[in-house]
């Protein structure tokens, strides 16, 4: 069994959106978590989708998933005051559907509206395989190290820095053992899944994701977002007119 868990408790100050958290503004007429859920809900090998909610959002998003037709959703629970809490909140949802040590789950933000089918292939492939799979992309960029923001001395190697992206993908087994030991070590609030399992002196499986693969946190962000659904509104237009040309 493999579940998607999207985590979208969060309201998005970095949007500086003042009343529409940012899973749910709309682009080209639906709303981010929806396009974000589309893709698991069209993939063949997801069987549910769980959802982590801003708690006063749960009702909205509900009508949200009857008015697009998503089929998979299994449950939609209230997040955290944390993204951690949301995902933990998420994970344990989760546990009561894929109950199997090898059952998958995919643990994605909920605003990540251009994933493609061929980055979930790959992580439900070596989730299975290895039991954890970071989708990452290499650093383009030189990396410097500042703890007040105002002066380095410290640089990084780029070649060996990556960009985490999500889904990630891990075995109900090795996530319930993390969230377990996190409790326990008194791990409270990782940015990740996969920078859990490093707190926690584990290693995780690696695997090349996609530039594409945005995820929506900034009004820059939205703006590269529309552009694209407007370029390939555009060019599916162009191919259509060009075709009755001919």
């Amino acid at each position: 069994m493999v579940t998607a868990m999207l985590f979208a408790g969060g309201v998005g100050r970095r949007m500086k959106s003042s009343d529409t958290p940012k899973q749910f503004l709309n682009v080209a007429g639906k709303p981010i978590i929806i396009r974000t859920m589309e893709h698991f809900e069209n993939h063949k090998d997801v069987d549910d989708i769980v959802i982590a909610c801003k708690e006063d959002w749960i009702d909205y998003l509900n009508e949200l998933i009857e008015r697009f037709k998503i089929k998979k959703v299994r449950a939609v629970i209230p997040g955290g005051s944390t993204g951690y809490e949301s995902i933990h909140n998420g994970v344990m949802e989760t546990a009561k559907v894929a109950k199997k040590p090898d059952d998958l789950i995919l643990i994605c933000d909920g605003v990540r509206p251009m994933l493609s089918k061929k980055l979930i292939s790959d992580c439900i492939e070596l989730a299975g395989k290895y039991g954890t799979a970071v989708p990452v992309t290499p650093s383009i960029d030189s990396l410097l190290y500042s703890e007040d923001g105002e002066v380095c001395g410290k640089s990084y190697q780029r070649s060996t820095m990556y960009i985490t992206q999500a889904p990630q993908g891990y075995t109900m087994e090795k996530i319930l053992w993390a969230h377990s030991e996190a409790e326990k070590r008194g791990i409270t609030n990782p940015v990740s899944s996969s920078e859990l399992f490093i707190e926690l002196g584990e290693k995780v499986r690696l695997f090349m994701g996609e530039r594409t693969n945005i995820k929506v946190t900034t009004p820059e962000d939205m703006e590269t977002l529309r552009a694209s659904f407007f370029y390939k509104h555009f060019k599916m237009f162009a191919e259509e007119e060009l075709g009755k040309e001919q």
